[in-house]
């Protein structure tokens, strides 16, 4: 049959596996065909539901499709096996070239515009990176320059899914920028790239303009979530974002559950009780506990005042605060109840310790 005529897959026959390729550590790309030869119609950033044969039944397993739709020939998933996964893990260790497997046809609504002629801003840690994949080699297959900010944050520099790929890309498309985020090197290989956990300060560095950009983030819940505080309290249009969580991608909008994020407003009112001195101080959302301090006559030894030094870590003892902080601040002090007092908003009745 001519491939004009053919329609395409519509994911009433299998997909048949071609090519294994590793990416990182416990990081593989899986292409299929359509053994009929139908060519593959879905948007970039879109995913597929596998049907798993592991042992005791089928699972289903949702997967982000990497590959760019300007390629209908074949069809791709990159996936990575997390601590304790069963699917991923059945992925890496069995499917190989020529086994087939059911799937749904492609779905989702994360994806760009029909026309993607927008400034872009991709941000994206660990495999939430594939969706960014899929939308970039779409827009190279255009044979356009588009303007494109890309954020990948990884553990390690191995880690970088697709890095090779995407400096190609951009080795061939001026608009393209690239910006790699690691938390730690990899041990006896130099990196030269930025390091920490990714911030407002390393956001305005790598995109200066972010605030003319539409985003388009995923990765872990918690990471979206500190993308998303960096860009409330940067006074982003939140309009322009988007996002998908590689965990649980929605089929319509309607399923789209929208984000009920803490924003400091300076309409409400909050009050902060410094303990033992037993000053409490009214105050808005919007004051951050060090400036309450300071004008309550008390003093917070601080430094940097935006999150980076840790000289005003302080620790809280009840309520709640809204912390933007730009890595000054360690995970197991948040956990332990400490809280930087430079970049603190209070959320109702806070007390901490002075």
């Amino acid at each position: 049959m001519p491939y004009d005529d053919m329609a395409p897959w519509d994911g009433t026959e299998p997909l048949e596996c071609t090519a294994v390729i590793p990416e990182a550590p416990d990081v593989c790309t899986f292409a299929f065909r359509a053994p009929s030869g139908a060519w593959f119609k879905y948007l970039p950033g879109q995913f597929l539901t596998l049907f798993l044969p592991v042992p005791g039944g089928p699972l289903l397993r949702t997967y982000t499709i990497s590959s760019s739709p300007s390629r209908s020939l074949s069809i791709s998933v990159t996936v990575k096996a997390q601590e304790g996964s069963i699917g991923t893990r059945w992925m890496l260790d069995h499917l190989r070239p020529g086994v087939q497997i059911k799937a749904t046809a492609p779905s989702g609504q994360f994806t760009l515009p029909r026309q993607p002629d927008d400034k872009y801003l991709f941000i994206s840690a660990g495999s939430g990176i594939t969706p960014m994949m899929a939308m970039t080699g779409y827009l190279f297959d255009r044979g356009e320059s588009p303007d494109v900010s890309f954020i990948a944050c990884a553990r390690r520099p191995s880690e970088l899914i697709f890095r090779s790929r995407l400096e190609f890309m951009a080795s061939r498309m001026p608009g393209l920028r690239l910006n790699f985020v690691v938390r730690e090197d990899d041990p006896y290989h130099t990196w030269t790239g930025y390091r920490g956990r990714f911030n407002q300060l390393m956001l305005g560095l790598m995109a200066p303009d972010y605030l003319d950009r539409k985003v388009f983030c995923c990765g872990p819940e918690s990471f979206m979530q500190s993308v998303r505080d960096m860009l409330n309290a940067l006074g982003f249009d939140m309009a322009n974002y988007h996002q998908e969580s590689f965990h649980a991608a929605t089929e319509a909008a309607a399923e789209d559950p929208g984000h009920d994020d803490v924003v400091p407003d300076d309409a409400c009112a909050a009050e902060i009780t410094f303990g033992p001195s037993g000053v409490t101080t009214a105050c808005l959302e919007t004051d951050t506990v060090l400036a309450i301090a300071k004008a309550s006559g008390l003093n917070i030894p601080s430094g940097c005042t935006f999150g980076v030094c840790g000289t005003c870590k302080i620790r809280k003892t009840a309520g709640e605060v809204h912390m933007l902080h730009n890595g000054g601040i360690s995970e197991d002090d948040i956990d332990a109840g400490y809280i930087l007092a430079c970049c603190s908003h209070p959320i109702g009745s806070v007390t901490v310790e002075l």
